[in-house]
């Protein structure tokens, strides 16, 4: 199949749905943190009616925090409600609260709101600790969770001090996992006849993020930074051109060769100290001087039509306005340009990640005047009756009786299965002959690697061999029977195997397929290998995270989790669909789009007065989040030096700052993170034995509902575990 007809296979199938699935459910945001907007705008985009309830004159009144940086980002796609302080305004909200469907809140912020809520409403709350633990209330920033959660300290250089990453990940995954959990709980609502609340923390999801850390504190190891390396690979960098950045990544000596036939230097390929990669790993910086020395000859687009020749992992750090004349992304219409009606000013915008899988309201909305929507919104609220409970039975799994497979490597793909596993549903890895790719990564225990274990939880093995024709026909049988099928290989492989999208929803008409890649199964891109730094570099990431002026990744994988979390959005979104029509779906979830959205309150927000900053203790760092001065400025009002800072403990600090007004948080390594008392109170971080007799470190899920709580019960097993349960031979047999 050409690259045209294998996008248009997908492009197609959101057509074929004309409801989004949310049409007719009414939501109020309230929560005036970024996860909770995130949330609304996710849910808006699914056909959700969402109540934005503004104060008068929000521009003014509000401090410039929380989604209220850039109201139009927050706003759009939205129903536009002021609320004043008269009595008339606040009885009408109280009416709007007792009918609606969802209610987003964010009570550790003062503005938040009580009210006596029914048992069949969903109430979702996004708060930076949750509503457990000892540090339960507090209202810490983006920047100080990113802090007290390991974010800080695995993100920079390996020399240098710890990095806050540039965007708003803890408050977008936060909004991304409120949204999944609303999904799960609007769908437990209609099939079982009740309600819940749903508590998502900012601190839960950064320290559900460091999946690639905690494998080394699992062994007493300490978890360090790496730049922009990769701690088992080389070349892998971020390399000046003559007119910007290019990142180049690069796993296998076959790379290497080409890279150095590439660069006219084909014997260096096999010269002692630089033959193997364990070699270059130990020579990273003559390595990385030879790459430097072609790279800055020329400008990024010649690095990157030489490299992609050669099929070498590569992009352009590119900057967040440089987005929106980005190919791909205007390709899959990432980009939309809407009119903000307060400051009278055209805007690009991400768009919404689901557009070219998902029938959505549309791609995100209009930007509404404050006030907008007043009148039809006091119209939704007369022709809706108060809440009522509509049952109170035993409550079953969320998911239970779901069936999915998951053909997943690394890290999206097998996210997206362990929540869904998570959440009750029998999840069946299919693994190659041999096993998936991390199964044996070190540190491991016994035959198992710990990320594999982290990655994969509540999972049976199945090891099958797609080109043996024996297994391809009980793969076949396996999709007849399956509800979902989610995975993450290069776009076009399972075709090639005989199991296209059309194929696949020939076989099981019913079945959801998500496929998972770096820039999308319909891509102007079509066969370039993407790693998440890569698409780290290519969704502005990098740019907005610099340490002496270098772009510089994250240290987790953001990228890729971003992509699973839109995953498992848009499965679940497409279960509601599928629930209505009996029809199945294919989703096409693009990584660099999920990415990007991510980006989008930094597209068109205002300069901050001030910015978060790291300064060294005695015993490692601390955070400082002035509103309005600058650093220098801080240290002065609180009666400080650097040098004094530096004979300070992080708590001491800590505990200056806040006598003085200035939020702090000391900046906490992995291990610390994984010992602290809010992980452990949040049970972030549980132990349980495998079918080997070893305990496992297994983490936790972010989604915490409170009548079908996720449950993460088993480690993943041997490879091929569940192959005799569903009568399928070895691949050796």
């Amino acid at each position: 199949m050409t690259n045209a007809a294998h996008s248009a296979a997908w492009e197609a199938s959101s057509a074929n749905v004309a409801r989004p699935p949310l049409e007719g459910v009414l939501v109020v945001e309230l929560g005036e943190r970024l996860g909770a907007s995130v949330c609304g705008t996710i849910l808006a985009q699914l056909g959700a009616n969402v109540v934005f309830v503004e104060p008068t004159n929000a521009a003014a009144a509000v401090p410039a925090r929380g989604k209220w940086v850039n109201r139009a980002c927050a706003a759009a796609g939205k129903l536009s409600l002021v609320v004043g302080d008269d009595g008339s305004d606040r009885k009408f909200l109280d009416s709007l609260l007792s009918v609606a469907d969802v209610v987003l809140l964010s009570t550790d912020l003062p503005s938040s709101r009580t009210h006596d809520f029914s048992a069949d409403q969903i109430i979702c709350d996004v708060t930076a600790f949750g509503a457990g633990g000892p540090l339960a209330g507090a209202p810490h920033s983006e920047a100080l969770i990113q802090a007290a959660a390991g974010l800080a300290d695995t993100t920079g250089n390996p020399d240098g001090p710890p990095c806050l990453i540039g965007f708003p990940f803890c408050e977008y995954s936060a909004g991304l996992y409120a949204a999944a959990a609303t999904l799960v709980a609007l769908r437990v609502r209609s099939m079982q006849g009740f309600g819940q609340h749903v508590d998502i923390a900012l601190y839960d999801c950064a320290v559900g993020a460091l999946s690639t850390f905690l494998p080394f504190h699992a062994i007493g190891k300490p978890a360090t930074r790496a730049g922009n390396s990769h701690s088992l690979a080389a070349p892998w960098n971020a390399y000046r051109a003559s007119d910007g950045w290019v990142l180049i990544c690069t796993a296998t000596d076959d790379q290497w060769r080409r890279l150095c036939t590439l660069f006219g230097k084909p014997s260096l390929a096999r010269a002692k100290g630089f033959a193997t990669n364990s070699e270059r790993v130990a020579r990273r910086a003559e390595v990385d001087r030879f790459v430097q020395d072609w790279v800055s000859a020329q400008p990024v687009m010649k690095c990157i039509e030489r490299l992609s020749a050669i099929e070498i992992a590569c992009g352009p750090i590119l900057t967040v306005p440089q987005l929106a004349g980005e190919p791909n992304l205007l390709h899959r219409h990432t980009v939309r340009r809407l009119f903000d009606p307060v400051d009278q000013s055209e805007l690009a915008m991400p768009s919404s990640p689901f557009a070219l899988s998902l029938p959505i309201a549309s791609n995100g909305g209009e930007v509404p005047r404050p006030g907008e929507h007043n009148s039809r919104v006091r119209s939704l609220v007369a022709g809706r009756g108060k809440a009522q409970p509509l049952g109170n039975g035993m409550a079953r799994s969320a998911l239970s009786g779901m069936r999915v497979l998951e053909i997943g490597q690394y890290t999206t793909a097998p996210l997206v299965g362990r929540h869904l596993g998570a959440l009750g549903a029998d999840v069946y890895k299919i693994e190659p002959p041999g096993g998936e790719g991390s199964r044996g990564w070190p540190p491991v225990q016994g035959n198992r690697g710990y990320f594999f274990v982290f990655s994969n939880s509540d999972k049976r093995s199945v090891e099958l061999d797609l080109r043996n024709e024996a297994h391809r026909a009980r793969f076949r049988s396996l999709i007849q029977d399956a509800d979902v099928l989610v995975e993450n290989l290069k776009p076009g492989s399972l075709e090639r195997l005989g199991f296209g999208p059309a194929k696949l929803l020939e076989l099981n008409p019913k079945l959801v397929y998500c496929a998972i890649s770096g820039f999308g199964a319909s891509s102007s891109y079509p066969g370039r290998p993407a790693f998440d730094t890569v698409v780290q570099a290519m969704s502005g990431f990098m740019d907005l995270t610099r340490v002496n002026g270098v772009p510089t990744k994250a240290g987790i994988s953001a990228a890729d989790i971003l992509g699973g979390a839109f995953g498992l959005l848009s499965i679940l979104a497409a279960v509601l669909i599928r629930d209505q029509s009996g029809r199945g779906h294919l989703l096409d979830i693009s990584m660099q789009d999920a990415a990007v959205a991510a980006t989008a309150g930094l597209w068109n927000a205002k300069p901050a007065a001030s910015r978060p900053f790291i300064v060294r203790c005695a015993d490692g760092f601390a955070c400082l989040e002035p509103e309005a001065i600058d650093s220098e400025a801080v240290l002065v009002a609180i009666g400080l030096t650097v040098g004094d800072c530096e004979r300070m403990t992080r708590e001491r600090l800590v505990e200056a700052c806040e006598r003085a007004g200035i939020p702090a948080a000391a900046v906490r390594s992995v291990g610390e993170v994984a010992c602290s008392p809010q992980t452990i109170a949040r049970q972030l971080i549980i132990e349980i034995p495998g079918d080997d007799g070893r305990r496992w470190p297994l983490l936790n899920s972010p989604l915490r509902l409170s009548r079908t709580p996720p449950l993460v019960g088993k480690p993943i097993g041997e490879l091929g575990e569940a192959n005799s349960e569903l009568r399928i031979s070895s691949p050796e047999e």
